[in-house]
């Protein structure tokens, strides 16, 4: 159980192009409401890369599962699908494998902390990547709060999303829909 609530998001979603973009903006959004701007670009870009994975590799379905946890000084940020196969990195100084195989977890350990991948449940895996936050909240703290509003086209709860038109089954009260 996470004790603190608002340190917590899960957006669950079907990884289809369209959505992708979406979750990022999400991931964006939520990482402003807790004062880590500094954390953005890389959570973005390591989220987009994890959930293209699960676009393009993912059996037998798309859906999935985003989680960003804030714990202490490290923002860990999740995908967990239902395919029990777990990735492998490529060699991306090879020519002909960065054409055919892109670059995906090798781009996500370049601007991580830390990342790995297990298995999860019976069927399934979860794939992750840590990102230090010392200091992104004392550079934050100079700063005054940014907003987001409604026109921008992201809500921010700090509960569960389900980006895909359908509340996930284990949804508190609070969850909200964006479609």
């Amino acid at each position: 159980m996470i004790s603190n609530p608002s340190r917590h998001c899960t957006v669950e979603l079907q990884a289809l192009p369209s959505r992708i973009g979406q979750v990022r903006r999400i991931v964006s959004a939520q990482l402003r409401y807790w004062h880590l701007d500094p954390l953005i670009d890389r959570a973005a870009l390591g989220v987009t890369e994890l959930l293209t994975n699960v676009h393009r590799h993912a059996q037998p379905d798309k859906t999935c599962t985003v989680e960003l946890e804030l714990l202490l000084d490290r923002l860990t940020v999740s995908v967990r699908d239902h395919d029990p196969r777990l990735p492998v990195v490529e060699d991306i100084t090879d020519p002909g494998t960065l054409a055919t195989c892109g670059r995906g977890l090798a781009m996500v350990a370049a601007v991580s902390e830390s990342w790995g991948a297990q298995p999860d449940g019976e069927s399934g895996k979860v794939v992750w990547f840590t990102l230090p936050t010392t200091g992104a909240t004392r550079e934050r703290a100079a700063r005054p709060p940014r907003r987001v509003t409604a026109d921008q086209g992201v809500r921010l709860f700090p509960e569960v999303v389900a980006v895909d038109g359908r509340a996930p089954a284990h949804a508190p009260a609070r969850s909200a829909v964006v479609g």
